[in-house]
C-alpha cells in the first residue's frame, strides 16, 4: 500500500497558553480534494498554515513520506503551492509578470525568457484561467475575480503537486466562485496532484470535495469522504444547529410557485 501524498499526525498548535489546534490527524492522496470546514474559530486556517510552514506546531507532517520540515524551500515550493484568500498589490507588474513568478522555484532567473518549459507552463496557466488576453495589463487595473484568477494562474505555472487554498472565493460574486471552483476541479483531474481548501460554504464543500475534515474547537470532529463527514449528526454537533433544516429552508425560498 502506497503512502499518501500528505500525512498529518497529531498536529497541535499553541499560541502561548492558548491551544488552537489539538491533536489533529488526517491524510490526503493524489486525486483528492480535501475540504477543511467547521465553525469560526475551529482552527481551519491554522491547520493549513502549519502545513505550509507558516506557523510553529507540534506533531508530524509528511510530504511523500518525508518530514516536510526537511525540505529545502525551493523543493517545497516545487511541490506545494499556497493561495491566500485575498491579495493586496501595490506594484504595477503585468499579469504575465505575476504569473511568471510562479516559476521562481524552478529557475535561477525568474524573468529568464529562454526556458522553453518555463514559457510552456506560463502560457498554459494563462490560457486555463482565461487571462491570456490580459497578460500585458497591470494587475492594479484588475477586478477582484481577475486578480484571484491571476494568482491562481501563478500557482498553475508553479505546477505543484499539492495546492493549499484558504477561502479561494472569499469576497467574490457567484460567477467568479463558479469559475474558480471549475478551474480547480479541472486542474485536479489532469495530473498526479491534490487540493486542500478551507471553505466556509458547506454547499461548495459538498459539491466539489471528495474528502472533508470537519473541525470543532481545534479538534477533529470528523474526517473521511465528503459523504461520510457531511452527515446531519456531524454537522449539527459541530455547528450547534440543525444544518440540514437550515439549508432546506434556504432552498425552499427559490422554489418557483406557478
Amino acid at each position: 500500500m502506497t503512502a499518501p501524498l500528505l500525512e498529518v499526525k497529531n498536529l497541535s498548535v499553541n499560541y502561548g497558553d492558548l491551544s488552537i489546534v489539538k491533536d489533529v490527524s488526517f491524510c490526503v492522496d493524489c486525486g483528492q480534494w480535501l475540504m477543511v470546514t467547521g465553525p469560526n474559530g475551529a482552527g481551519k486556517s491554522t491547520v493549513i498554515n502549519a502545513i505550509s510552514q507558516g506557523t510553529a506546531y507540534d506533531g508530524s507532517i509528511f510530504l511523500d513520506s518525508k518530514d516536510i520540515k526537511k525540505y529545502k524551500p525551493a523543493k517545497l515550493s516545487q511541490n506545494v503551492g499556497v493561495l491566500s484568500q485575498s491579495h493586496f498589490v501595490s506594484y504595477s507588474f503585468t499579469v504575465g509578470e505575476v504569473v511568471r513568478l510562479g516559476r521562481y522555484a524552478h529557475s535561477s532567473s525568474i524573468f529568464k525568457s529562454s526556458d522553453i518549459e518555463c514559457e510552456k507552463y506560463i502560457e498554459e496557466a494563462l490560457e486555463i484561467t482565461g487571462m491570456t488576453e490580459l497578460k500585458n495589463q497591470s494587475v492594479l487595473t484588475l477586478s477582484g475575480g481577475e486578480l484571484q484568477r491571476t494568482f491562481l494562474a501563478q500557482l498553475f505555472a508553479q505546477n505543484p503537486r499539492l495546492l493549499i487554498l484558504d477561502e479561494p472565493t472569499n469576497h467574490l460574486d457567484l460567477v467568479y466562485q463558479k469559475q474558480i471552483f471549475a478551474l480547480l476541479s479541472k486542474w485536479l483531474s489532469s495530473g498526479d496532484r491534490a487540493i486542500i481548501s478551507v471553505v466556509h460554504d458547506l454547499s461548495l464543500a459538498k459539491a466539489y470535495g471528495t474528502h472533508a475534515l470537519l473541525l470543532n474547537k481545534g479538534r477533529c470532529a470528523a474526517f473521511g469522504t465528503a459523504q461520510e463527514v457531511f452527515t446531519p449528526e456531524n454537522l449539527n454537533s459541530a455547528y450547534s444547529m440543525n444544518v440540514y433544516d437550515w439549508f432546506s429552508n434556504m432552498l425552499s425560498q427559490w422554489n418557483i410557485q406557478e
